[in-house]
């Protein structure tokens, strides 16, 4: 056999042939494409404009800021408002569980650098981004119990708030993409829950 005993297995009595490594065969060069793009991304490190706009914009996806907008309102109108508030405020602690259910599992480090130390210190995982997570199923739960005005607002903000966690260099490209994903199924189950 020319196989050697390094590239095998042993299972059941037998040598078999290990599976592929996937994080040298597959994953390491959409690692590494994942970097080149973060790094061409960010301006954390760029005092200037972009670089306020971008941090205003990271901090805007915050689950106390939402948070604390919702539960005021839920407790200040007592109609529509309050179960639109109360059906969003469902959809952000259900979509922080699962975020940091993935978050657990995974393990991915935040990228190298300096802003963004009480995500840093609180959260030392990045995958997948709960800002993105977060802004996403907010934006497909108002699509469906409205406003839409929120909703069209929300189709614009989402995107700017996920790029702006990697361009403030707490988050990979790929971890904003991941965030997206998770955000519109967790919005699409929050929609079937209520």
């Amino acid at each position: 056999m020319s196989t050697s005993p390094s590239s095998m297995t042993w299972f059941g009595g037998t040598w078999r042939p290990q599976p592929p490594d996937l994080d040298r065969s597959v994953m390491q060069p959409l690692l590494l494409l994942d970097n080149r793009l973060t790094t061409r991304l960010r301006v954390g490190e760029t005092p200037g404009v972009l670089r306020t706009v971008c941090i205003g914009l990271a901090h805007s996806g915050d689950s106390w800021f939402w948070g604390a907008a919702l539960v005021a309102t839920a407790w200040l109108d007592p109609g529509l408002w309050r179960w639109r508030a109360l059906t969003m405020l469902l959809g952000i602690a259900s979509t922080a569980l699962v975020v940091m259910a993935i978050k657990i599992v995974v393990r991915r480090r935040r990228p190298a650098g300096d802003w963004g130390w009480l995500y840093r210190a609180s959260d030392p995982h990045s995958f997948p981004s709960g800002h993105a997570a977060r802004m996403t199923m907010l934006f497909v739960v108002c699509c469906s119990v409205g406003p839409l005005w929120l909703a069209a607002l929300l189709l614009v903000w989402a995107p700017l708030v996920s790029l702006s966690r990697v361009a403030m260099g707490v988050h990979y490209l790929s971890d904003a993409l991941g965030g997206t994903i998770l955000g519109l199924l967790m919005g699409a189950l929050v929609v079937l829950v209520i």
